[in-house]
């Protein structure tokens, strides 16, 4: 018998003429007992919740109505027992949907919360899941089945955390984490109390869906511990989670305490690394590091003292420097609790490592990280490449670090002479799909059986889609648009996701409002004729959290733009975008855009950031403003604008501002972008504009990696090239300066061939 058989009780009590009063105490007293005799009721809104909630006995189980529940707070208190732990469940697994401001703590002992979907919101407080309410913690609770979907604080820097873990011996587990585009950690494991300290959580078989790069620090997905507390044991294990494309920042897994373990986890093309980046004593054994090659894609960092990083498996790695496929760090000698300790008596054995490009001794090493590894060890490891065949970096003295037993590909280098055996690179895909060596080379390394400890669709909730929900450009329908005005709009209102509108050869297009670009669309015209967009409002097309535009032979003629300074072709949303955008440029032809001074190609606002920007095989001319300024960053704490951009087979003439200006700014490292590269280009009578006020035509402020290559340059401003922290790569190759500026640089150290400068 259900509890909302109880509710006739109280209709004839209130025909009794009982006051209004009386009969809510009344109401919530018989609610109250009935529940906790029958071990359960279903409630439809947060004050039968909250009822349930008090009422709640060992055995209770509290199940939510399917539906929405929007904008609610939740908070779960009770002391259940092992055998008969208080649950808070959904009527059907995935059918109760939390939106708007919401969230959900909960404190007391064996608690289990599970089935419950958060999406269309963000949380009003600082987590979304916390294992606690207010000062009290929840210890052996459980939270699993649950999805947090795309449930993002649309301010990009308003920081929250998904689930903070308080407490001791908590499970969080089967939970399907997707999508967090703020900043915050994806899960922490918080231990600012002794309550919350040697505490003994297990994370395991979660799905850690797509995150993108957040372009700061503070985009870690896992989490334990904090600089302040490091030095304290946590002794969680993270096993058999499967971390997709988990891309925040440089840390997806940040350890920040002593005695964790992770173990069986797998990471597929994410861009970063498993870190220790504080605390000792940790175990890194048997994860599977799967880059496909993909840009940035990393393995494992170790500092501090007493690791042990063993039998993992790393394949198609690209990331240097602390994104690299092993690292081993300098520390600073007497390092304060929040720097870097000295490595001390770690290993870094029997792991299997195939082509992955950077294996890295020493890195950070500078003046104030110089302490080198002691008594550690690199043995019995296989290096088997044929991407990079100067696998091995060494900044520092090695010689604390004891390299026994390990094989390399025959043509690859080695750093020192000894403790390295060549081997053939023989490598064949077996019945998983994974590249492995012979038995034989497996059995001399200790490694064993090559398997994926987990497999992707034996993680997370069990009724939520891994599928991706971004549409890549092209993947919809081929829509046509006739010529004329406002028809480009119209199409554009009406289209989804992926489509791809088409427009007439040689047709003219006319839009008299803006154009907003709310997901990724593509707009093109096949070869022959370009079409021509024009527009009468101050930029053509601003792209909106969530869009992505692509433009494919098209001409962009600003003649019928407003009279009024500041125009742009593309313009970002003024405010704060949480989802990255995408902008690609194919085969076009701008010309015109000088209506007025400062009229942009491309302009970016504060707090909005670019997966990729692509000129392709594209002419602009006569231009009052910049092509692209992406420089709103300027607090130099490490922020930027945009990850990737590449500018290839392009003309730029007469553009009065810079064609690149891009800036990030400080000091720290927990990011490794931006990344770019020009390439076969030609820059005439550009950057030299009253209103350049950087007196350059292509500057690069703390670009990470770049590559400038077969660019002339005649008649315009110079390159600004400035280096900041990070050992950036910045090669400048085939590159003519003919009656221009000169390279300006802070810094010596980048690589420059066949420079040259012509009067």
């Amino acid at each position: 018998m259900r509890c909302t058989q109880n509710r006739r009780i109280v209709m004839i009590n209130q025909k009794h003429s009982f006051n209004r009063s009386l009969y809510a105490i009344l109401a919530l007293i018989i609610f109250a007992f009935s529940c906790g005799q029958q071990g359960g009721s279903l409630v439809k809104n947060l004050d039968e919740l909250n009822a349930a909630v008090a009422a709640a006995q060992p055995g209770t189980t509290i199940t939510m109505a399917n539906g929405v529940w929007e904008n609610v707070e939740i908070v779960f208190i009770g002391k259940g027992t092992k055998e008969s732990p208080i649950t808070l469940t959904a009527e059907t697994p995935g059918e109760v949907i939390i939106s708007g401001q919401s969230n959900l703590q909960f404190s007391g002992e064996y608690l289990v919360v599970s089935n419950l979907v958060f999406k269309n919101g963000y949380t009003p407080t600082s987590d979304v899941i916390n294992f606690r309410t207010g000062n009290n913690l929840a210890n052996n609770s459980r939270l699993t089945n649950c999805v947090i979907d795309n449930f993002s604080n649309p301010e990009r820097f308003d920081s929250d955390t998904w689930v903070m873990v308080h407490g001791k011996n908590n499970v969080v587990d089967h939970n399907s984490f997707v999508g967090k585009g703020n900043q915050g950690v994806t899960l922490a494991i918080r231990m600012d109390t002794l309550a919350s300290q040697e505490n003994g959580h297990i994370i395991e078989y979660n799905y850690f869906g797509p995150r993108q790069v957040l372009g700061s620090n503070g985009g870690e997905t896992v989490r334990i511990g904090t600089s302040h507390y490091s030095r304290s044991y946590s002794n969680s294990i993270v096993r058999s989670n499967y971390f997709d494309r988990a891309n925040g920042e440089h840390e997806i897994i940040s350890n920040k305490s002593c005695g964790n373990q992770f173990i069986g986890n797998v990471f597929f093309e994410c861009q970063g690394t498993l870190t220790m980046r504080h605390g000792h004593h940790t175990l890194v054994e048997n994860n599977y590091f799967i880059g496909n090659g993909k840009q940035s894609t990393g393995g494992i960092r170790i500092i501090n003292e007493y690791q042990t990083v063993r039998k993992n498996y790393l394949f198609g790695l690209t990331g240097h420097r602390f994104r690299g496929a092993l690292v081993i760090m300098n520390g600073v000698p007497n390092s304060p609790i929040n720097r870097y300790n000295q490595v001390v008596d770690s290993e870094m054995n029997n792991n299997l490592v195939i082509d992955s490009d950077y294996i890295q001794f020493c890195a950070g090493s500078d003046k104030e990280r110089s302490a080198v590894p002691v008594g550690s060890a690199f043995k019995n490891n296989a290096i088997l490449t044929k991407t990079n065949l100067d696998p091995f970096t060494v900044y520092d003295d090695i010689s604390g670090i004891t390299m026994e037993g390990n094989l390399v590909s025959d043509n690859a280098k080695v750093p020192i002479a000894t403790g390295f055996e060549k081997v053939a690179y023989d490598v064949t895909k077996n019945a998983e799909g994974l590249w492995v060596p012979n038995d034989k080379l497996l059995e001399k390394i200790g490694f064993g059986k090559v398997a994926l400890p987990v497999a992707k669709n034996q993680t997370g909730a069990s009724y939520y889609s891994k599928d991706d929900l971004v549409k890549p450009f092209g993947s919809g329908v081929e829509i046509k648009v006739a010529s004329g005005t406002n028809t480009l709009l119209k199409a554009l209102n009406a289209s989804k996701p992926g489509d791809v509108l088409m427009l007439e050869n040689g047709g003219k297009y006319l839009m008299t409002k803006y154009a907003m670009i709310k997901h990724p669309i593509t707009i093109k015209t096949n070869d022959g004729a370009k079409a021509m967009i024009q527009s009468e409002k101050q930029n053509f097309f601003q792209i909106e959290n969530g869009g992505a535009l692509q433009l494919q032979n098209i001409l962009i003629d600003g003649a019928e733009s407003p009279d009024q300074a500041g125009n742009s072709v593309i313009s970002t949303s003024k405010y704060s975008m949480n989802k990255n955008y995408a902008l690609v440029v194919e085969n076009c032809e701008v010309r015109d855009l000088d209506k007025n001074y400062a009229f942009d190609f491309l302009k970016s606002y504060k707090h909005t950031f670019a997966d990729s920007i692509n000129i392709i095989n594209t002419t602009m001319t006569n231009i009052t403003g910049s092509i692209m300024n992406l420089d709103q960053e300027m607090e130099d704490l490490g922020i930027y604008n945009v990850e990737n951009v590449n500018i290839k087979g392009s003309t730029f003439t007469d553009v009065q501002g810079a064609i690149t200006n891009v800036y990030r700014g400080g000091t720290d490292e927990s990011t490794f972008g931006p990344i770019m590269t020009i390439s076969d280009v030609v820059i005439n009578n550009s950057g030299k504009g009253s209103r350049n006020k950087i007196g350059a035509v292509l500057r690069f402020h703390g670009v990470q990696k770049l590559d400038v290559s077969n660019v002339k340059i005649n008649g315009s401003a110079g390159i600004d090239l400035y280096q900041t922290n990070g050992d950036p790569i910045s090669v400048l190759k085939n590159i003519e300066l003919k009656d221009s500026g000169k390279i300006i640089s802070n810094s010596n150290t980048y690589s420059q061939e066949n420079i040259s400068i012509i009067k």
